[in-house]
């Protein structure tokens, strides 16, 4: 009888593995798992990018768009662009005036371009318009006119047309993009030459409202770390259950709408409401107070809505400073003002940045407030947005000013995070 001899498993050979099959399946599992954490990813990256990408993008591109004329205009610009607006103006500049004019008629664009160029002209409204209303200018035989031809019409049409200014505005505006916008925010144009040059003194109005609105929201954000940080202490010592209860009446604010916070303001400052009443009966004013449509009425109503946004960073790192810091500090023999200072103050440093960071930005582009408790030289920077958006629809301005305020921000967030980074390799 034969028997066959056989070998367990145990002691066959095992087969060495593949280091190049190794590293292609260690790769594809890595590539599995950044794809799953993009696929979660995914919703809030698109929602974001939807809501606040993309607005950001488009306000920086109305901020330097300028359509109006090279598109209504494009026979007349391509003209233009051969002329140094000294010298002078070619009779074909008028023909294609007259068939760009024609086709604006047809197609209803005259008033954007009228609109548009009524900005640096005032009064060119009526031009642009009365001049559309004559087109098209024909011969006896129903053809356009010829060059010289052309010009004689335009100019019996009206008179405006044989100077050049009017001409040097069309040509300086023959881009689809300039910094017209952009200029005017920081009270700058430029001229029929295209030479950068200040405003006159009577029309700069931007800086002294950039300056403004910086300099409100430096006040206000300093008002409030002055009140913030005592009573952020005050709660971060406190017991926890007593410390969470007095919190909710620091957040009672968020609860209620800004409109109402600003009326019932309007209510208590007013010259016959509770806060003049009261300090007359207390007998330190003789008179009521004027706290209302100025900028003390509109300090106290900032401060009060943004307490709690300068609260809660504060709050949150004062809880995690340990306490015997400063009990080991007065231990050691320093005095207890000087270790608060010393020892408890920089560890506060990071909430203390971040509430004056957020403090600054939110109360740099309020409008509602100082627009219902402030008089005409309290209005910043957002009021004038609003105008330019609901009154004049003049979008570009409206967005150069956008767009200068996100600079500002901006600015301002790379000033802290060079600190905090700073603060960081010191500590």
């Amino acid at each position: 009888m034969t028997t066959i001899a056989t070998r367990s498993p145990a002691a066959m050979p095992l087969a060495e593995p593949d280091p190049q099959q190794l590293k292609r399946d260690l790769r594809a599992a890595q590539n599995r798992k950044r794809l799953g954490a993009l696929a979660l990813i995914a919703p809030l990256a698109i929602f974001l990018l939807l809501t606040f990408v993309a607005p950001i993008v488009a306000l920086l591109q109305r901020a330097v768009e300028n359509p109006e004329v090279a598109t209504t205009l494009p026979h007349t610009v391509a003209v233009l662009a051969k002329w140094d607006r000294k010298a002078a103006l070619p009779d074909q500049a008028y023909a294609a005036l007259a068939e760009d004019l024609a086709r604006a008629k047809e197609d209803t664009t005259a008033g954007n371009l009228a609109r548009r160029i009524n900005i640096e002209m005032p009064g060119s409204r009526s031009l642009i318009m009365g001049t559309t209303r004559a087109m098209p200018l024909r011969d006896g035989e129903g053809k356009p006119l010829a060059p010289a031809a052309a010009r004689e019409a335009i100019i019996a049409i009206n008179a405006q047309w044989g100077q050049a200014d009017v001409w040097r505005v069309i040509a300086q505006n023959g881009s689809v993009y300039s910094p017209y916008y952009l200029l005017a925010s920081l009270d700058l144009r430029q001229n029929v030459f295209g030479d950068i040059e200040a405003v006159s003194p009577d029309a700069a109005i931007y800086r002294t409202i950039f300056g403004r609105t910086l300099w409100m929201s430096a006040v206000v954000t300093f008002i409030t770390l002055l009140l913030a940080y005592p009573l952020a202490y005050w709660l971060s010592t406190m017991q926890e259950r007593r410390a969470n209860l007095l919190m909710i009446l620091v957040l009672i604010p968020f609860w209620t709408s800004i409109l109402v916070r600003v009326a019932a303001w309007i209510v208590l400052l007013q010259s016959e409401g509770l806060v003049n009443k009261a300090l007359m009966l207390a007998g330190l004013t003789q008179s009521p107070l004027e706290l209302v449509f100025n900028r003390v009425g509109v300090y106290i109503s900032m401060t009060h809505i943004l307490l709690p946004f300068m609260i809660l960073p504060l709050y949150s790192v004062m809880k995690s400073v340990p306490p015997t810091y400063l009990k080991a500090a007065v231990s050691l023999g320093s005095h207890p003002f000087a270790a608060f200072w010393r020892v408890y103050v920089p560890q506060t440093y990071p909430g203390v940045g971040a509430g004056v960071l957020l403090v600054f930005i939110m109360a740099g582009g309020y409008y509602i407030t100082p627009a219902l408790l402030g008089g005409p030289n309290e209005q910043m920077v957002s009021y004038f947005i609003a105008y330019f958006i609901n009154t004049t629809i003049n979008w570009g301005m409206a967005c150069a000013l956008g767009a200068l305020l996100l600079a500002a921000t901006l600015v301002l967030y790379g000033v802290y995070r060079r600190f905090a980074k700073v603060d960081v390799a010191i500590g």
